[in-house]
């Protein structure tokens, strides 16, 4: 009896062993099933991210293209062909080209599309689609190409410049000589030198050297010296040419005329169009007293007036300036230049709508150079980029003495950027031809706002300060020091204007990508 159940009870046991075989090989025929599909997969996965790396770096191809593109023809947005001849929604395009990789094979195509920035800039965004030959995969990339101007900074010089304790730097600042910082900065501050010599009057003795950008160990308030952030006080950096200059008054001159031909520059035409006005006198003669007023009207037109003598000691513009009306109501050109070849006065009516810049320059003349002075409020109607003001001078861009309101509580504005060539961007400290102080404003409600960019070869300021009385200077209560100018002064830089600088505004080196990124979805 037992013999005859235990071989029953093995028989069952074979009985249960072949369904658990067969589950067993079905699993391991599922979980095989699986990672073949799993290692299929990541070849396809593999393969497309392959190619998909492929189409990105041939549209980053696309966008280094452009680069040398602009950097030989800055005013080419449509890759040297005729059509469109009116950009669409994206640019002028699509342009396509051939990708060939270092083994000379032809590995793809990008297709281009160039968007200027309008109004005479140099700046255009480009977008390039990259797509690697076999796949469907394309990466785009979308990329701002153009070179920095002057109106990058917030303030740029050739000369070395001091900030006190209780003076602020707004936005980008930069010296070809050397800064020092004592008071607070927003932004990066560089200089052209690792080391300097700083002058007494910027707070050094002369004979010491300083670091290109230092501050005053015992200032300690507002902002302490010692213990003070200064990680974005960069040098020796590489130094701003004004010299070049010159030559962007001359392109600006050939755009204002419609000519290629550098030529004109030495040129003296007779003909005023709407961005080119001729000299004062036709027989040549100059005067610093003599040019034009351009007062820029709100719906993007401005005024033209003869200016035939200036008083600068007057109260207001009205009666400082002798003037005769040429033409209202002038359309700004479609190029956003007014190039005048004679000294300039400027002023808003009462702000201004528009984007434009005004250059001034004897450009024949190697005897007289122009200057252009601020008569009056200088105002935008937009803070938002979408208005902007440039001025471009041969010598001096001036504050004029009797530009602010004579008395009372005020605000005294001027939005622009601002650029002399040879000469400075100041207040004038004495009346023109003499050595007497020009007016001062003492009062907590007497403000001076300045909103854009000063690019100045020489000095910048917006007063004067001294110990003792001095023509029509105000002594100041609370410091006992007699002032020239508005003592209560706001400097801001317009962020507005380093992508987007004024038209045809000068460029302070080579071109560069300016922002970059990819864009994830297609056009």
């Amino acid at each position: 009896m037992n013999l005859h159940r235990l071989s029953k009870s093995r028989k069952n046991e074979s009985g249960f062993i072949m369904p658990a075989v067969l589950a067993l090989l079905i699993a391991a025929a599922i979980f095989a099933t699986a990672l073949v599909m799993i290692i299929t997969t990541n070849f396809y996965v593999v393969g497309n991210n392959i190619e998909s790396q492929k189409s990105f770096n041939i549209a980053e191809a696309g966008i280094n293209y452009y680069l040398w593109h602009m950097a030989h023809n800055a005013s080419d947005f449509k890759d040297g062909q005729t059509t469109p001849t009116t950009p669409l929604a994206l640019g002028y395009g699509p342009y396509v080209h051939t990708y060939t990789d270092t083994d000379a094979n032809n590995a793809g195509t990008y297709t281009l599309w160039i968007k200027p920035q309008g109004n005479g800039s140099t700046i255009a965004t480009v977008r390039s689609i990259g797509k690697a030959n076999g796949s469907d995969a394309t990466r785009t990339v979308e990329a701002q190409i153009g070179a920095a101007s002057f109106a990058s900074y917030g303030l740029v010089s050739d000369e070395e410049f001091w900030f006190g304790n209780n003076e602020s730097a707004n936005g980008p600042v930069f010296s070809n000589v050397g800064i020092h910082m004592d008071g607070a900065n927003s932004d990066v501050v560089g200089s052209a030198n690792a080391t300097y010599v700083p002058g007494s009057s910027y707070g050094g003795n002369g004979s010491t050297s300083k670091a290109g950008v230092w501050c005053t160990t015992t200032v300690t308030t507002p902002v302490n010296c010692n213990t003070r952030d200064k990680s974005n006080w960069l040098y020796p950096k590489t130094s701003v040419d004004f010299n070049q200059v010159s030559s962007s008054l001359c392109t600006m001159k050939m755009v204002a005329l419609a000519s290629s031909q550098t030529s004109v520059c030495s040129t003296t035409p007779t003909t005023r169009t709407s961005s080119y006005v001729p000299q004062y006198s036709t027989n040549g003669a100059y005067s610093t007293n003599q040019g034009y007023l351009v007062q820029l009207n709100s719906d993007s037109t401005y005024n033209l007036y003869k200016v035939s003598g200036e008083n600068d000691k007057a109260a207001v513009y009205t009666s400082a300036l002798t003037t005769t009306a040429v033409a209202t109501n002038i359309a700004i050109p479609s190029s956003g230049v007014i190039f005048v070849e004679d000294n300039v006065w400027v002023r808003t009516n009462p702000t201004f709508h528009g984007r434009v810049t005004i250059a001034s320059g004897r450009l024949a003349s190697a005897t007289y150079s122009t200057n252009i002075t601020i008569a009056d409020d200088l105002v935008y109607t937009a803070k938002d980029g979408s208005d902007s003001i440039g001025l471009v001078a041969e010598q001096d861009i001036i504050v004029a003495a009797y530009a602010p309101p004579t008395n009372g509580s005020f605000t005294f504005e001027v939005d622009a950027a601002t650029l002399a060539q040879s000469g400075a961007v100041t207040w004038p400290q004495y009346y023109e031809g003499t050595t007497t102080c020009t007016r001062g404003w003492t009062d907590s409600s007497q403000n001076f706002v300045f909103y854009g960019s000063v690019a100045t070869r020489l000095n910048w300021t917006w007063n004067y300060t001294r110990g003792g009385s001095c023509g029509d200077m105000v002594k100041d209560a609370t410091t006992g020091n007699y002032v020239s100018g508005i003592m209560k002064t706001s400097t801001n830089y317009d962020y507005n204007l380093l992508y987007s600088p004024p038209p045809s505004y000068p460029v302070t080196g080579t071109y560069n990508i300016l922002s970059w990124r990819e864009v994830l979805t297609k056009p």
